[in-house]
């Protein structure tokens, strides 16, 4: 495929050269000074991009994000592409890359999954510098009264590697003092969280200093600001509050920054490149991780309410292939006709639709082809959601590039200029304790009957509302591969409850992470990992 030089794509999107800092011919780093020059122009509609619960049969919306930005601009329509920076994580593991597919992808595509323009590289440095200081300070005499039993803070590679889960540091002489640690995957550190929500450096910076570290011997926490080393931080962290600019299949310009995890953090891309777009262009096409329950909350309840934005529509990807596995039918037997499954997976389609609308936003479908569609399944799931008054469009975008996307885009189009966005978070974080706003998610996203809070729950929650944190956003850690807290019950359970285990505190994210099922914040590769498969390719 060739490439479009970025200078060109800068001028697509309405970026003067000054601001641009190129990374070779095709990527480059947008100065945050062009905020000033834009702040009085209005801002474009936002569409979110978001899916079904996912399952090993595919689903495809980083696909169906690049295929709504290409369908727009082939109609004529001035749009941006504001999507999550991959994880080497997933890259080497099962997922593999994160550029879209097919022919509605993002390019420089294997820049883009690996090394990029450095922002992983200055965020698992930047948490290394802290877990650094922090055994430090503990070995040069203690000066903070650091309880080394009680350093929250753990240190970070952005590798899945499960032998890091759980290790014993400063071994040997002269090596600081012995103590239990641990490593988590980069994009689910609290820094990646706070980088997508801060809306401005100086907001990061302020964030950075509120993160809770550690505890001391007489119970009080330690701040980041107590280590005294923000400002390195933000030396580090430099050129990484800059969004990234890259381009379409089709030379379309797009900006990709930022990508903490969904099921541990928010799973959304950062409030500054989605604010940059939507003065750039008159639509912002962006994504959140995982399905509805996890990603689309999130960018509903705290990344919106944070960054103060207003979305406008949201479009729900679906395929007949999940939907019939959320009906029961197996993998191996994906490809068969199977109507059946496919009207008993449909509920899992329905629910995440009525969770969209509780927010007071107007929702379409995009149904994402596969060649093992069966037209009278096609047929089915569209005239189920023509019955129930849901717009809905065939989307062939992996094949045929843009011109299999312009159904979609024209939908989309029709869709705001109805305007029927009357957003609204679905709690206030101000009004309820973290108990009741946990119960409420567990009740109206995921339809549990209860939660079931165990004891180290209860007093963890006890404490962070002690500490003054009763007012934060709940961040779910769940797993993405079931509306309940196990991952191998499908489409849409009843009569369950969520347990939560534990509850962790993101002081400077200014959300509650309740820990619910086996959920790991260091993920291990399967038996045979994607960079194994890589062999193949020379």
């Amino acid at each position: 495929m060739e490439l479009e030089n970025i200078y060109e794509i800068a001028k697509k999107a309405g970026i003067n050269e000054k601001y641009v800092e190129p990374y070779g011919k095709y990527k480059a780093k947008i100065d945050l000074s062009i905020m000033d020059e834009l702040k009085d122009k209005p801002n474009g509609k936002l569409v979110l991009v978001t899916a079904i619960t996912p399952t090993k049969a595919g689903e495809g919306k980083t696909t169906m994000s690049c295929a709504l930005t290409e369908g727009l601009n082939k109609i004529g329509k001035s749009v941006m592409l504001c999507l999550r920076e991959p994880s080497l994580g997933p890259v080497f593991g099962i997922k593999g890359g994160a550029t879209g597919g097919g022919k509605v992808v993002v390019e420089p595509s294997e820049d883009i999954n690996l090394h990029f323009t450095g922002d992983m590289h200055a965020l698992t440095s930047s948490i290394n510098l802290i877990s650094a200081v922090i055994d430090n300070s503990i070995f040069q005499g203690n000066p903070l009264n650091i309880d080394p039993e009680r350093v929250v803070w753990k240190r970070a590679l952005d590798m899945n590697d499960r032998a890091l889960r759980e290790i014993t540091i400063a071994q040997g002489n002269k090596n600081g003092v012995i103590r239990k640690d641990g490593f988590l995957i980069t994009v689910a550190s609290e820094l990646m969280a706070i980088l997508c929500l801060a809306t401005s450096p100086s907001d990061f910076k302020d964030r950075l200093n509120r993160i809770i570290v550690a505890y001391t011997y007489d119970d009080l926490p330690v701040f980041v600001k107590d280590l005294k080393i923000s400002n390195a931080i933000m030396k580090l962290m430099h050129d990484a509050f800059k969004p990234n600019l890259v381009q379409t299949g089709e030379h379309n310009p797009a900006l990709i920054h930022g990508g903490p995890f969904a099921n541990i953090a928010h799973g959304c891309n950062s409030i500054i490149a989605t604010k940059l777009g939507l003065k750039l262009k008159d639509i912002v096409v962006t994504e959140a991780g995982f399905g509805a329950d996890l990603g689309a909350e999130k960018f509903l309840d705290i990344k919106c309410q944070e960054g103060n934005l207003k979305p406008d529509l949201v479009v729900m990807v679906a395929t007949i292939r999940a939907l019939k596995m959320h009906g029961g039918q197996s993998l191996e037997d994906i490809s068969s006709l199977n109507v059946d499954a496919l009207k008993e997976g449909v509920k899992n389609l329905k629910q995440h639709l009525e969770n969209i609308q509780k927010f007071g936003l107007d929702v379409c479908v995009a149904i994402n082809h596969f060649a093992s569609d069966h037209q009278e399944e096609v047929d089915c799931l569209k005239k189920w959601c023509e019955d129930n008054n849901y717009r809905v469009s065939f989307v062939d975008g992996f094949i045929k590039g843009s011109e299999g996307c312009i159904d979609l885009a024209n939908m989309v189009v029709e869709a705001l200029k109805d305007n029927n966005s009357h957003y609204h978070s679905l709690y206030n974080r101000k009004e309820m304790n973290i108990k009741d706003k946990i119960r409420l998610l567990c009740k109206e996203v995921y339809r549990a009957d209860d939660v079931i809070f165990m004891d180290k729950a209860i007093k963890d929650i006890e404490r962070y509302e002690q500490m003054g944190y009763k007012d934060a956003y709940i961040c779910m850690a769940k797993t993405p591969q079931s509306f309940s807290d196990d991952a191998k019950v499908l489409n849409t359970p009843r009569g369950f409850f969520i347990t939560v285990r534990e509850v962790n505190l993101s002081s400077g994210a200014n959300f509650i992470i309740p820990l619910t099922g086996s959920i790991l914040t260091m993920p291990g590769l399967p038996k045979v990992p994607a960079a194994v498969k890589m062999e193949e390719e020379n």
